[in-house]
């Protein structure tokens, strides 16, 4: 009897050749969408850095811009044709990776001219600031006041 127990014993101690087969296709069934997993959040690891990397080149041009004195910022808003037409004073160069852009224009916020049109009639304290990353659509807007 102790002769049967033992070699049944023996016989179920080490993994069997199927055994094997069977973890291994589980392992490699599994293993693709893990990747693809893992290939996702790399991707989107890449993105977020892009667009953190474009958000802080914004903020530092805008920061420049607010450095400047509002007489500055006001002539150069009279120079521009309208809020469509970027500043070549104070926009990075054509080329330039990145590219930041700045739109200026004296603001309407009195609306005195009755044509319902923030850009029209601007008042001579008010100017209307807006810097953004070329081709995206990351920007930022402010007014900045003379007074």
């Amino acid at each position: 009897m102790k002769e049967a127990s033992t070699q049944a014993h023996k016989s179920q101690r080490g993994i069997s050749y199927v055994e094997v087969l069977i973890a291994s296709a589980i392992i490699a069934v599994s293993l693709v969408p893990a990747m693809e997993a893992l290939n996702a959040s790399v991707r989107s690891n890449q993105l977020s850095a892009t667009l953190q990397a474009q958000h802080f080149l914004l903020l530092e041009k805008y920061e420049e811009l607010m450095a400047q004195s509002f007489d500055t910022l006001d002539a150069e808003a009279l120079s521009l044709a309208d809020q469509t037409t970027a500043s070549t004073l104070f926009s990075d160069p054509s080329g330039t990776s990145n590219r930041r852009l700045v739109y200026l224009q004296r603001f309407d916020a009195d609306n005195l001219d009755n044509d319902d049109n923030p850009f029209t009639g601007g008042d001579g304290g008010l100017c209307w600031l807006r810097v953004e990353i070329a081709g995206t659509s990351i920007n930022r807007e402010v007014l900045v006041s003379k007074y």
